[in-house]
Order: C-alpha cells, then sequence, then structure tokens
C-alpha cells in the first residue's frame, strides 16, 4: 500500500451506492484511506470523491442530500427533464451546502475530476482548482448530462464541459494501483455481485460492467432514481460490498469489524 488511489464510477443516482462504500471505508478502512494519495471520479463517482477527500464528516449530510434530490425528480411528471425543472441548479446547491470553504485548497492535486469537452469530445481530469467556484463548477461539468440535466453545457476556463462519464467513466490513474468502485457489477475492485449470469462484458466510457439484467436495471436507476426504500438498500449494498473488499484485502482495520 505504497502508493494507493481510490477511483469512483459514474453513475447518476447510484451514487447512493458510493456513499455507502464511503462509509465503510471511513469506518474500518483507516489503513486503507491513509494510503489513498489521490482520490478521482466522473459524475456522481466525482462527487463522492470529493467528499471522502474535502469533507468526510459530511457523509451523512450528503446522503440526506440525494434522497431529497431523488424525492424531488420522482415527483416530476418526465423526473430531471420535465421542462422548467432546474436540475444543475438543484445539484449546484446541495454541492455549495456540503463543500468546506477550503475544499478546492484540499482538493489540490489530490483530486481528479472527468470532464468531457463539448467540440472536442475529448476527456480532461481536472486536478488543480483556483477557487472554491471552480472546484463547484468543475464538479457541475462533470455531472452535465446534455438534455438530461438541461441544454446549456458547463463553461470552465473559457470553454464548454459535460459529463465526464461519456468519455472515462472511472479514471484509472498512471502511478500506484487504483481501487475502483462501481454500483454496476463488473471487474472494478468494489462493485456487486451478480449470480446466476452469463461471463459477458460491455465496456462504458472505461468501465467493464457485466451483462445482466440486473444492470440493465442499475441503468434505468441512475437517472430515474428507485423509492426511499431502496436508495437505502443501495447504500447498504456498497457499505457491504466495501468491507468485503476490505477483508479480501486483509487490511488491518478490518479485524474490528
Amino acid at each position: 500500500m505504497n502508493h494507493l488511489n481510490l477511483s469512483f464510477a459514474a453513475c447518476g443516482f447510484l451514487g447512493i451506492y458510493h456513499l455507502g462504500a464511503a462509509s465503510a471505508l471511513l469506518k474500518h478502512g483507516g489503513t486503507m484511506l491513509k494510503a489513498v494519495k489521490v482520490f478521482a471520479g466522473a459524475s456522481a463517482g466525482s462527487l463522492a470523491a470529493t467528499v471522502l477527500l474535502t469533507a468526510p464528516d459530511k457523509i451523512k449530510e450528503s446522503k440526506d442530500f440525494i434522497y431529497t434530490f431523488s424525492e424531488d425528480v420522482r415527483k416530476e411528471t418526465l423526473g430531471a427533464v420535465t421542462p422548467r425543472y432546474d436540475f444543475m441548479n438543484r445539484l449546484r446547491e446541495g454541492i455549495e451546502a456540503i463543500l468546506p470553504h477550503k475544499a478546492h485548497e484540499i482538493a489540490e492535486n489530490c483530486l481528479y475530476i472527468s470532464i468531457t469537452n463539448t467540440k472536442s469530445r475529448e476527456n480532461c481530469l481536472v486536478s488543480s482548482f483556483a477557487s472554491r467556484e471552480e472546484l463547484i463548477k468543475v464538479l457541475l461539468a462533470s455531472c452535465f448530462v446534455p438534455v438530461y440535466a438541461g441544454i446549456q453545457a458547463v463553461e470552465y476556463r473559457g470553454e464548454k464541459w459535460f459529463d465526464g462519464g461519456f468519455t472515462n467513466g472511472l479514471p484509472l490513474l498512471p502511478t500506484g494501483r487504483t481501487v475502483t468502485v462501481s454500483p454496476f457489477c463488473g471487474r472494478q475492485d468494489i462493485c456487486p455481485e451478480d449470480k446466476g449470469h452469463v461471463d459477458l462484458y460491455f465496456n462504458i466510457a472505461m468501465q467493464d460492467v457485466l451483462l445482466s439484467p440486473a444492470n440493465f436495471e442499475r441503468l434505468r436507476q441512475a437517472l430515474f432514481p428507485p423509492s426511499h426504500a431502496k436508495m437505502e438498500s443501495i447504500f447498504q449494498d456498497g457499505f457491504e460490498d466495501a468491507v468485503k473488499f476490505l477483508r479480501s484485502e486483509n487490511w488491518n482495520s478490518v479485524d474490528r469489524i
């Protein structure tokens, strides 16, 4: 564990899974977290990475925000794409309420956020933030799904950007080992395990995902959040899957579980 990175996959409202995994790592994975040099993520994964790095004490508050946000979307006739529903403004409100004032300083060169350029369609991993507002803009860009979240892409440093999940949905860092987290069953370190399936995978923006009915249902839930009870179950799945991973690695802090 000389150099670890921790990366969270793009996953929409299934980001609740990431918060469950983050909770387990905070409670039982202290040994691992001390070795993590870089946190990374795309879309909802970038939000989870940012909270875990800059505001680990705000995991519960983040969880409550996702529940409220999900409930708001479920109430809309067409979900997030309902005319006049301002998805991005609601997301900004949550981010601003949770991030500490010096979040950008904590994140500098320790947080990598995946975003996509609207013109070139090329991916960019942003790791330097001039201000808290700039960090917020990059997070919003990483979460901006065209049409679903609005019409106008997010402007950052004079260019327009959208969801990093389209081009690099699970950032892997070039140095050290990157521990990967995803709410989709696949080849990630921390992820659900679907049983009774054909062992076929498909790649979604750098993320190997199992071809299974459960994963197709998860794709739907990522855009159209399920009930509060189901969200709570997904949170718990993230927690338990992270614990399984820690046990499989035989890291010291697991002994206290």
